[in-house]
């Protein structure tokens, strides 16, 4: 059988690459083994978000692993039969359920029938997508590209105390389509949330202050919520910038001693730069397509997209394309600092 061998510390040495592999491990039905798991981190190995997307692949492969185990820095997963149904997974912390999920999605997308996934986590956490990221942002577009997914959140999970809650339904696909996002089409729609939970109102009303007098924006743009179904406190403040054919979103974590005023104005300040970049899509939007649109290539189907200055992690995800599929990745910086990258 053949092996891939994935080298855990290449690049930017993180989870993304074990999350990548583990999903075109289980699209392909390719062995992969990977060594020096998370080795560019200050503490390498498995942690348990990572070992939940683990046992996740191998319940919907019916895989043989060995290496599944807290801070295990190499692993080996032999995929088999890939099943659809119903399934249960919980990451025990608030390790990012949001990871997991897109994990196995690209996975059960290819299932032989639909599927039904809670995943119990992290919904709303710092080095993390949070999940108005993923269903706002991602799956708009994973629609577009032949992919029937719904994503609904019963309970937020904030660090550290995790608790949250999200189901995912999954319809499998004949093959997915290619997608190209050059330009922003249509004008700029702005939605900005901010989310309380156990803690006073108050904060996040402090934070939409702050960006409503900063932007000039209109006050039906703004919405402050305070969170009854979450595993503990937190906050998150969340620019949600929409335009007809992509939606990205800048987003900022509370902290215990930053005053809410700063939480808002750094993260008006990253959907600023988003805006003021003229690209469509931006980091790391850039870095959750490249998966969908690697697997698209399998269908014969070419993707395109311009966005910033690539990041090393999505280089990173970019070589563990190349090691799995057959396929061009081209990557092209324009005069204007925007990059073009291309799949086929």
């Amino acid at each position: 059988m053949k092996v891939i061998k994935i080298d855990g510390s290449a690049g930017e040495g993180g989870g993304q690459i074990v999350r990548s592999s583990l999903a075109l491990a289980a699209v392909t039905g390719t062995a992969v083994e990977i060594d020096q798991i998370r080795g560019g981190r200050t503490k390498p190995g498995l942690l348990r978000q990572h070992l939940a997307g683990v046992k996740a692949i191998q319940a919907i492969t019916r895989a043989d692993v060995v290496g599944a185990e807290l801070r295990s820095s190499s692993l080996r997963l032999v995929p088999h039969t890939l099943e659809g149904g119903e399934y249960a997974f919980e990451v025990g912390s608030a390790g990012s359920a949001v990871l997991v999920a897109q994990t196995v999605l690209p996975a059960l997308l290819f299932a032989n029938r639909e599927s039904t996934v809670t995943i119990q986590g992290g919904t709303h956490a710092q080095w993390a997508p949070p999940f108005d990221f993923f269903a706002n942002c991602f799956l708009p577009l994973l629609s577009r590209m032949n992919a029937s997914v719904d994503a609904s959140i019963e309970s937020h999970g904030f660090y550290p105390a995790g608790g949250g809650k999200i189901e995912l339904r999954i319809k499998p696909t004949e093959g997915l389509k290619g997608l190209s996002l050059i330009e922003r089409k249509g004008e700029l729609r702005t939605e900005v949330r901010s989310l309380v939970a156990d803690i006073p109102v108050s904060v996040g009303e402090r934070e939409c202050d702050v960006i409503r007098r900063k932007t000039g924006w209109h006050s039906d743009c703004f919405e402050t919520r305070s969170i009854e179904m979450s595993g503990g406190p937190g906050n998150v403040v969340m620019i949600q910038c929409g335009f007809d054919n992509v939606t990205e979103m800048a987003t900022g974590f509370g902290r215990v001693g930053v005053r809410a005023e700063k939480v808002a104005g750094s993260t008006l300040r990253e959907a600023k730069a988003y805006l003021a970049s003229g690209v469509p899509v931006g980091k790391y939007l850039a870095d959750q397509l490249l998966l969908p649109s690697g697997i698209a290539v399998l269908s014969n189907e070419r993707s395109e997209f311009r966005t910033t200055k690539l990041s090393l992690h999505s280089q990173t995800h970019i070589e563990v394309l190349r090691r799995f599929l057959d396929l061009d990745i081209y990557v092209r910086e324009n005069e204007d600092g925007s990059v073009i990258v291309k799949l086929s």
